[in-house]
């Protein structure tokens, strides 16, 4: 040995050389130990793109109307497998059927459907929320009173909301019809957001109609509410609206629609509104009734739609003060000069529309001449003068019986007396169009009626409203009022 000592030890992790080997790390050999390396490092990244893809579909979800997440206790209403399901103790349970009974023995279905209604729409503003565990289904996320849809669900059921696939437009959005994958056809309205308006009309809409059922009413399907975009998804009617029936350039010398199909019409839109004025606690005022927005199935049953200006009455109330809203020729003239709403807005609204199909007249149309624009007044006019055959659409093939006019003529009439507190209540209409009796009450008739119709009478003959109206006392015309 000599003096520079004893030689070092081999480092740690290799092999003599004198073995014939090279050198390693661990054990393993510089090549596999850099294959080691890169796998490791690639499992690091796949891991950060889950979570980072994860955290991006959470951020999405949450930002669904409008960054304003769903509370807990709305979701808690869920009652389908395809809904979140939130979990709760025996007590809870218990009470939760506690007050299930209380609210059945009460009786107020449509009163709790709009109470809930009102969470749901009240839901878009909460900022607390206990975070659910979400299960996917392929239709949407049921609600409660309806479902959930992601964006890109609509997307892919309206093919990218094509031009093709549009069905209507007015002043508050496009409607498109759409197929979602589980081939269930809808109606798809894409809100305009002028100023903030389309946060309006959603909440309007699913205050109002999110859990009214009507064969008469558009169903609410569901609502679609991820950043801007306000999206409400109905059931689709198929037969298009009143509007292009009556006035479409394609209807042809005779319209489809015969005095019988019309009446049905009339007395099925007048259930719809009937319930919603005195079969909903708190009542609600549609505010917008017009031809365009009664839809109609293949068998001519009338469905009324676009809910988007609906007030809501409270209970005690008999009128809100609001902004004057709705189509030109249909408004009724005390609320467009005080801006005083309630269900008689509604009737004399309705009036107007009757008297269109019975016409087949727009309520204004400046294609006419001068004494013949508004509806309204040449209807007055027309039978003042005692020329109620006139007004019936030329259209239809088989004109009316005198007396069947008779009785609908007199339901316009009192739809839009100028005095809104004479009108009759929507309820009371839907009995005047479908019951067989003159709404004048022959005990009440004077001596001059009763003299006109006596048997005696060799010259009587079915009346016109005109004489009727012109020869009944006071008595007979406040009887519906």
């Amino acid at each position: 040995m000599d003096a520079a000592g004893p030689p070092p030890p081999p480092a740690a992790g290799s092999v003599d050389a004198g073995a014939g080997t090279s050198s390693s790390l661990l054990g393993l050999s510089i090549s596999a130990s850099a294959g080691v390396a890169c796998l490791v490092v690639l499992l690091v990244i796949v891991a950060a793109a889950t979570a980072g893809f994860c955290a991006r579909r959470r951020r999405k979800r949450q930002r669904r109307g409008g960054a304003k997440p769903l509370p807990t206790s709305r979701v808690e209403h869920a009652p389908s497998s395809g809904s979140i399901q939130t979990t709760s103790t025996p007590k809870e349970k218990e009470k939760e059927k506690e007050k299930d009974a209380e609210a059945g023995e009460s009786g107020g279905a449509s009163s709790s459907d709009v109470a809930s209604s009102s969470a749901a729409a009240s839901s878009l503003a909460s900022p607390v929320r206990k975070k659910p565990e979400r299960i996917n289904v392929s239709a949407g996320m049921e609600m409660g009173w309806g479902r959930w849809y992601e964006l890109e669900d609509l997307e892919a059921a309206t093919g990218g909301f094509r031009d093709k696939s549009v069905v209507g437009e007015g002043g508050y959005g496009t409607v498109y019809r759409g197929v979602l994958a589980g081939g269930e056809v809808v109606a798809v309205k894409d809100l305009f957001d002028h100023k903030g308006q389309a946060e309006k009309e959603f909440k309007v809409e699913v205050e109002a109609i999110g859990r009214v059922r009507h064969k008469h009413l558009v169903g609410l399907v569901g609502y679609c509410a991820e950043g801007p975009k306000r999206m409400l998804v109905y059931e689709f009617v198929e037969n298009g609206n009143l509007e292009q029936w009556l006035h479409g350039d394609d209807v042809g010398k005779f319209s489809p629609l015969t005095w019988d199909i019309r009446m049905k019409i009339a007395a099925g839109t007048a259930k719809g509104i009937a319930y919603l004025h005195e079969g909903l606690e708190p009542k609600v005022v549609h505010r917008d009734i017009k031809s365009s927005n009664i839809l109609l199935d293949k068998n001519w049953n009338p469905k009324v739609s676009d809910f988007g200006m609906a007030k809501v009455l409270g209970p005690g109330s008999s009128y809100v003060t609001t902004r004057v809203m709705g189509t030109f020729g249909y408004v009724a003239p005390e609320y467009a000069s005080t801006g005083m709403l309630n269900e008689s807005s509604d009737i004399y609204s309705f009036g107007v529309l009757l008297m269109e199909l019975i016409s087949g007249r727009r309520p204004v149309d400046y294609n006419k001449d001068a004494g013949e624009v508004n509806l309204v007044e040449w209807f007055r006019g027309m039978v003042g003068s005692r020329r109620v055959e006139e007004l019936v659409d030329p259209r239809i093939e088989a004109p009316p019986p005198a007396r069947a006019l008779n009785r609908v003529l007199l339901v316009c009439l009192r739809c839009i007396d100028s005095d809104a507190h004479k009108r009759p209540k929507m309820g009371q209409i839907v009995h005047m169009l479908e019951g067989d009796e003159f709404p004048f009450r022959m005990e009440h008739r004077s001596p001059r009626a009763a003299h006109r119709t006596s048997p005696n009478n060799t010259n009587s003959r079915p009346l016109l409203l005109a004489e009727k109206i012109g020869g009944a006392d006071e008595s007979d015309r406040t009887m519906w009022r």
